[in-house]
């Protein structure tokens, strides 16, 4: 039962429950979350790559471009045009210097394409620029 008289002359001796630690708690976890998290960055367009008796798995590519069947130059799954691959590439090679350029193309894509793609970024100052392909007998 409630006492009226303590309430009311201010005496509550309710308990009360700290929710400080537990929000402390709650944004180390989300941080500890957030570090750990791998981020993976896509070309943006599904391609059929050739395959490759000498392809390398490379454990970091920070720059995935892709070129479709029909030329087009995706980056970060937007569509671009190929004069811009210099400058987005600059840009991201800005944020992660080491990080090499991956590009993703079809097999039926066009050789000069590709080459474009290629040149553009070896412009933009990338060191490591890689063509992506599968690894024979190996499946997807």
């Amino acid at each position: 039962m409630i006492n009226v008289r303590r309430t009311v002359r201010g005496r509550n001796d309710g308990v009360d429950i700290n929710m400080g630690p537990l929000v402390d708690m709650v944004f180390l976890l989300l941080i500890f979350f957030v570090v750990t998290t791998s981020f993976v960055k896509e070309s943006g367009i599904d391609v059929q790559r050739s395959t490759a008796a000498t392809a390398e798995v490379k454990e970091r590519a920070g720059v995935m471009i892709g070129v479709s069947p029909e030329g087009d130059v995706y980056f970060e799954g937007k569509k671009v045009d190929v004069r811009s691959v210099r400058g987005l590439v600059e840009r991201a090679l800005a944020e992660d210097p080491e990080s090499g350029v991956v590009v993703v193309a079809d097999r039926t894509s066009e050789t000069g394409d590709v080459v474009a793609v290629m040149d553009q970024c070896r412009l933009a100052g990338a060191k490591n620029v890689s063509l992506a392909a599968k690894q024979e007998g190996a499946e997807s």
